[in-house]
This record gives C-alpha cells, structure tokens and sequence, in this order.
C-alpha cells in the first residue's frame, strides 16, 4: 500500500482549482491539474493513495477506479521524483 504526503520543501497555494507549487530548494515553480489538486490536498500520510483515489478522484470524475488508481501512482512517482510529494509503505505515525 501507497500513503503520500506533501513534501516540507516546498509553498504552495491554490489559484482557479490548480495548485501552484513552488520549490524551496531551487524555486521552480509547477501547476496542478484539478485531479492533482485533490491528491496533493488528500495527501496526508496517513490515508493511503488507493482511498485518495476511490473517495476524491472517482466520485469527482468520470474513470474506473483501477484506470485511476494506475494514473495516481504514476502522478505521485514522478511528484515524489522532484522533491514535491514523499512516498511510504506505511502510514505517518500521528504526532503527540
């Protein structure tokens, strides 16, 4: 299983239902799509991306949920490979 959660490395804020993200380490800037958006707002290391996928992306698009779920980790593998997005077989511990 798959959890995500937004990288520290980074600002971001959302303009017209796109999420604008910016690099902290060397200040590129990347656009999210709306199906993007959702991931990264979700992403919170303790929900896994197939619950990402099956309650945010699904009921707000029209796709199957394998087709989603297929696309959600190739989004969230090359997120994770520009330092946006972090990846773990587990989920976050909570903080006391």
């Amino acid at each position: 299983m798959t959890y995500v959660s937004r990288s520290h490395s980074v600002a971001a804020r959302e303009l017209a239902g796109e999420m604008m993200i910016m690099s902290a380490t060397d200040s590129t800037l990347f656009s999210l799509n709306e199906a993007a958006t959702l991931i990264w707002n979700a992403a919170d290391g303790k929900i896994s991306l197939r619950d990402i996928v099956e309650n945010k992306i699904c009921p707000e698009f029209d796709i199957d949920p394998e087709t989603a779920y297929r696309d959600a980790e190739s989004l969230v593998s090359n997120l994770a490979e520009l330092g946006i997005l972090q990846l773990s077989s587990e989920p976050t511990p909570a903080r006391t």
